[in-house]
């Protein structure tokens, strides 16, 4: 008797939530939708987090021009749009960019939608933006789930400064290349990286970067999303296995700002000290929060004084 209680409080509650949701997505689909390319975000992975603006132009789009069409026909058939659908990808870009700018001058409105989040975000289609917008034609973005925001923002790191780095060279060398260009950076940084991959690539920023503080987002928005937080000389030992099944968003802390008057000697001198009683990782960490300075520094410094 209860439940039915609690149950019946519940509609009650969340009745003028679906009424207003479903007045103002008939308000959308109602409207004439103008001529132009529509840079829809999708969700990327919980089906909830699509926008009613986003499913109106799905809905009202002479074409959705998509990544994946067998991906996207899901997330199309889960809301009941049964639009035009056509490939848009790194292999036919050559051939269908054309087509789908002689649709845009012709009038028409094209949606176009990346296999999850937000496109053009390592994903194509830059270049059809910028011949789009070259030609004189109409570009608007439908704003939504991306996930290196979703990552950025749960990770606990500085989110005023960010530099989105997308995914690192496959090779160990050019990998390490690319982490020296970004060392410097003074943002948080953020990468994609596959689980194949991510063993060895958090291995080359721990070595480049130091001991920074970092996090590694894993399913972000589905059943099991996990935000592992930590620094990277912990993850390049620990991460390994099972955790490195699916898709990752690593988020690396920006360089620390070290006070110009603290001495390498100071420095050395603390670290003796907290080595006596704490393990190498510890010590590091503990003197770089007491004198405001890198635990890059401390760490390099300390590997010195521990290698004589």
């Amino acid at each position: 008797m209860q439940d039915q209680r609690d149950e019946e409080r519940t509609k009650r509650a969340l009745g003028p939530v679906v009424t207003r949701a479903s007045e103002t997505l008939s308000d959308l689909l109602a409207r004439p939708l103008a001529p132009g390319l529509y840079l829809v975000a999708t969700p990327i992975g919980n089906l909830g987090d699509i926008s009613l603006r986003a499913l109106s132009i799905l809905a009202r789009a002479d074409l959705i021009a998509a990544e994946d069409t067998r991906h996207s026909k899901k997330l199309l058939s889960h809301f009941g749009v049964s639009g035009a659908l056509g490939a848009y990808h790194e292999h036919n870009a050559e051939r269908e960019r054309p087509r789908l700018l002689a649709r845009l001058r012709a009038g028409q409105s094209v949606a176009l939608i990346s296999d999850a989040g937000t496109p053009l975000i390592s994903d194509p289609g830059y270049k059809l933006v910028h011949e789009a917008l070259a030609a004189g034609l109409a570009v608007i973005s439908i704003p939504g789930p991306s996930a290196s925001l979703a990552a950025l923002t749960s990770s606990g790191l500085p989110t005023d400064t960010f530099l989105f780095a997308g995914f690192l060279p496959p090779k160990s060398g050019a990998r390490s290349a690319r982490l020296q260009e970004l060392k410097a950076v003074p943002a948080t940084l953020i990468f994609f990286e596959t689980g194949s991959r991510l063993e060895k690539s958090l291995a080359d920023m721990a070595d480049v970067l130091g001991p920074r503080e970092a996090a590694i987002a894993k399913e972000l928005t589905k059943l099991h999303e996990t935000v592992m937080r930590g620094g990277l000389d912990r993850f390049a030992g620990e991460i390994s296995g099972e955790a490195l099944k699916g898709e990752f968003v690593v988020v690396v802390a920006p360089p620390a700002e070290d006070a110009g008057e603290v001495s390498d000697e100071t420095i050395r001198e603390q670290l003796e000290q907290a080595l006596k009683l704490e393990s190498f990782r510890d010590a590091v960490r503990s003197v770089a929060e007491m004198l405001n300075v890198s635990r890059a520094r401390v760490y390099e410094l300390g590997l010195k004084l521990t290698c004589k």
